[in-house]
C-alpha cells in the first residue's frame, strides 16, 4: 500500500491541466490525495453499515418487515462488496502512482487524459481502448 504521507504539497486551489507535463509531480500528487480520499469515504461508509447492521435486529415479530429488513440488509452488503471492489481497484491506481505508470494506458502506453482520469481517477484504458474493449464485449456476447 501507499504511504499516506504527501510527497509534495499542492497549491490549495490546484486542478491539473493539460497546459502542463503530463503525470508531472503536481498531478501525480493531486490524482493520490484524490484516490486517497476516495478510498478513505469508502471505508467509513463500510464502517457505518458494520455499526448499523449490528445495531438492527432481525428479530423482527412481523414475517413481512422481516423480510422487508433481510432484502435491504442484502442490498446494502451488494453495495458494500462493490465498493471493497473499488477499493482494490484505488489500490492498485495508488501503486500505478507509485511506480510511474498511472495516468498511462495499459494497450496502448498513451496518456489516458485529465479529463478522463478527473471523471474516473482509477481508469486504466484510454477512451478509445475502453471503446474497443466494449465493443469487443459486445462482439463476444452476441455470438
Amino acid at each position: 500500500m501507499t504511504s499516506q504521507v504527501s510527497r509534495i504539497a499542492l497549491p490549495p486551489d490546484y486542478r491539473p491541466s493539460d497546459d502542463e507535463p503530463f503525470m508531472n509531480e503536481l498531478q501525480r500528487e493531486y490524482f493520490r490525495q484524490k484516490l486517497l480520499q476516495w478510498r478513505e469515504e469508502l471505508l467509513n461508509e463500510s464502517s457505518e453499515t458494520v455499526h448499523h447492521m449490528q445495531e438492527e435486529s432481525l428479530q423482527q415479530p412481523d414475517l413481512t418487515d422481516r423480510a422487508s429488513m433481510e432484502t435491504d440488509r442484502a442490498l446494502e452488503l451488494r453495495t458494500r462488496d462493490r465498493e471493497r471492489k473499488l477499493i482494490s481497484k484505488i489500490d492498485a491506481a495508488l501503486r500505478r502512482i507509485d511506480d510511474d505508470s498511472y495516468g498511462y494506458c495499459e494497450e496502448t502506453g498513451e496518456p489516458i487524459g485529465i479529463k478522463r482520469l478527473e471523471a474516473r481517477p482509477i481508469a486504466t484504458l484510454s477512451v478509445d481502448a475502453q471503446e474497443r474493449h466494449e465493443r469487443m464485449e459486445r462482439t463476444h456476447r452476441e455470438e
